[in-house]
């Protein structure tokens, strides 16, 4: 994890909360230091302690000690973590420190759930870029925790030839071609694919992974059959928790999943000053 774009990006979410003060803090605070717990309402997996002790290191003024691992799943009452110090700084991170542990310790369940599946069949979790536009950062680092990969973080470290791609250019074969005149074969290349046939024209142009999209779990054994571990297969398009059971077949390397970062739901946590 980069600090630097942690911190900045803390630094936003702060002056979006903050912006010239706390007027209710500011106002009733006399310099008293307390205590305060901050306990699981509903179960989930622990993502974001570590933004968390950032968080109060930047406010200043207060200790935080885990009770809970980073990963380690809890339930309904679990007490957390502890927090120690100057109550202004409690008082002023509380509501981000709590979004951000009840954001990720959702996507971390989420995460966990896939993975405790696919593990089974050797098969990875992969994330996508249906994320909170300047949360991408927290979110993927979540379906880590949970025991996802992440795919690429945006548009700028891999190759995704995708339908409108093929369809500005004209095709599959145009497409692929245009990229390769232009960007540098450091860069691994993988390409949509939304039938048989043009799987098997992607195989004859040595891709290096294709996404079988929206395929049926029949057309996806065909797929693997075809492609008899030329290419890394990854499967995408609308798949769940309830049905990621039937995607999940020999010869698939990665399920992809959006679901895990745009519909995880929120894990219900509290902060109480004791």
């Amino acid at each position: 994890m980069n600090p630097l774009l942690i911190r900045e990006k803390l630094r936003e979410f702060l002056e979006e909360d903050l912006l010239w003060g706390d007027l209710t803090t500011d106002a009733l605070v006399r310099g008293e230091s307390v205590s305060a717990v901050i306990v699981a309402k509903g179960e989930g997996v622990l993502a974001g302690g570590v933004f968390v002790d950032e968080l109060f290191g930047m406010l200043g003024g207060v200790r935080v000690e885990w009770l809970v691992r980073e990963g380690e799943p809890f339930g309904k009452g679990t007490e957390l973590a502890r927090l120690f110090g100057d109550a202004g700084s409690i008082l002023k991170g509380e509501r981000l420190a709590l979004n951000i542990l009840q954001r990720l310790s959702g996507i971390a369940l989420t995460a966990k759930r896939f993975s405790d599946i696919l593990k089974e069949k050797n098969i990875y979790l992969l994330d996508t870029r249906k994320t909170t536009p300047g949360f991408r950062f927290f979110e993927k680092y979540a379906v880590r925790v949970g025991g996802g990969k992440n795919h690429r973080f945006g548009l700028f470290d891999m190759v995704l030839i995708k339908d409108n791609h093929k369809r500005v250019a004209g095709g599959l074969e145009e497409a692929l071609r245009r990229v390769r005149e232009r960007v540098s074969p450091v860069y691994k290349v993988e390409v949509e694919v939304e039938s048989i046939g043009e799987l098997e024209v992607a195989l004859g142009l040595g891709v290096d992974m294709v996404m079988l999209d929206n395929f049926s779990p029949e057309e996806v054994r065909e797929a693997v059959a075809l492609a008899r571990g030329k290419v890394l297969i990854e499967v995408s398009g609308n798949i769940t928790l309830e049905n990621v059971n039937l995607y999940a077949i020999e010869g698939v390397n990665f399920i992809s999943a959006g679901c895990v970062t745009h519909s995880s739901r929120w894990v219900d946590i509290s902060l109480r000053i004791l």
